[in-house]
């Protein structure tokens, strides 16, 4: 494929989401043609899944929640993810596969082989070039997460996902953490317990030279 598969994960409240929208917008400036999407929700079924499954209201039984994750998937990766790639965008996406391994796997405890094979199965084999994880303690992860409760209208829906408890977390951060330590070419640690200004900055420095090193790489390929 000719474009670049850049993934931002991390624990609830770590900022991924405003950091993607920072970068997508920074890149288009530098003349990128970028592709900003998210999981679930990247495409029109998949909005309709996200707001069934994150719905705090909505009594989700765990294998289902794995499940509708892997369909909206699999219609992330055929309808957006594959189709930008191949015409050469750069595909900024919010959460992907490894959200399943440490949410469903490590927070769920559903274990890693079937975990393994749902993944496989909806992404088709289809894995980042590099991800972006947004590290932050879950006592300030569960902090973050309160103050924007509040702070959303009393009419709003709130996250499922949110609501869980500092165990559950926990095991989702620790997971994280372990995929990064074992795919050290693939990932990249950010520290998520800076500002908003300085965590831009520090994205900027981890992919910024990166992308023009793999230009680089592409045009010199073209040339021979």
């Amino acid at each position: 494929m000719a474009g670049t598969f850049i993934t931002f994960e991390g624990i609830d409240g770590s900022g991924k989401s405003t950091q993607l929208r920072l970068l997508a917008d920074f890149l288009r400036l530098k003349g990128y043609e970028v592709v900003a999407t998210r999981e679930p929700g990247g495409t029109p079924v998949g909005i309709r899944l996200r707001a069934a499954l994150l719905d705090e209201q909505e009594e989700v039984d765990p294998l289902t929640e794995l499940l509708v994750f892997a369909a909206d998937r699999a219609q992330h990766v055929r309808r957006v993810l594959r189709p930008a790639l191949e015409s050469g965008h750069i595909v900024l996406s919010d959460r992907y596969a490894d959200a399943t391994i440490a949410y469903q796997g490590a927070g769920r405890g559903f274990a890693p082989q079937l975990i393994s094979e749902i993944v496989e199965l909806a992404t088709e084999g289809l894995t980042p070039d590099r991800t972006l994880l947004f590290d932050l303690s879950v006592a300030e992860s569960i902090r973050r997460m309160k103050r924007r409760a509040e702070g959303r209208r009393k009419a709003d829906k709130g996250d499922r996902l949110d609501s869980e408890d500092q165990e559950f977390h926990a095991r989702v951060r620790n997971a994280y953490l372990r995929m990064a330590s074992n795919e050290p070419e693939r990932f990249r640690i950010i520290d998520a317990s800076a500002s908003i200004e300085e965590t831009h900055i520090r994205v900027k420095e981890v992919v910024v030279p990166w992308l023009e090193g793999r230009s680089t790489l592409v045009d010199s390929a073209n040339v021979k």
